[in-house]
């Protein structure tokens, strides 16, 4: 399985050392499965935990030597649906190949979840529904 991890499970991760989050990033590194994100999602991380939680910032470091960074193909195909500034996360998802796209963004990413036939193969979930389905 290869993982794509949006920017708020790698901040909750970042934040949560002991959650859910960083569970996935902590078995990612064992080799259970591939993680993966973008320089996107990683400098939206590193903007959102300046704000809410700088403390938090060397935690999301480590946790990054476990996750390969993708460069989105522009050319790779979108849900309709997604706004402009989610488009990025989806793409670079597509580009790796991923199995999972795991985000806890709800409001933009909520109509696709568990619907991998409108997410050209790619399998949208929280990591709670993740965690649940292994």
């Amino acid at each position: 399985m290869k993982l794509f991890l949006d920017a708020n499970v790698l901040f909750t991760a970042a934040r949560t050392p002991s959650g859910k989050a960083a569970l996935i990033i902590d078995c990612g590194g064992e080799g259970y499965w591939r993680l993966l994100t973008s320089a996107y999602a990683i400098e939206e991380t590193r903007r959102n935990l300046e704000r809410k939680s700088p403390t938090s910032l060397p935690q999301l470091g480590e946790l990054l030597r476990h996750i390969d960074i993708v460069v989105p193909s522009l050319s790779a195909p979108c849900p309709d649906s997604l706004p402009l500034k989610d488009r990025p996360i989806f793409q670079a998802a597509h580009t790796g190949a991923a199995t999972h796209l795991l985000t806890g963004d709800l409001k933009d990413f909520g109509q696709l979840m568990n619907f991998p036939e409108l997410t050209f193969g790619i399998l949208v979930q929280t990591v709670a529904e993740f965690l649940a389905t292994i």
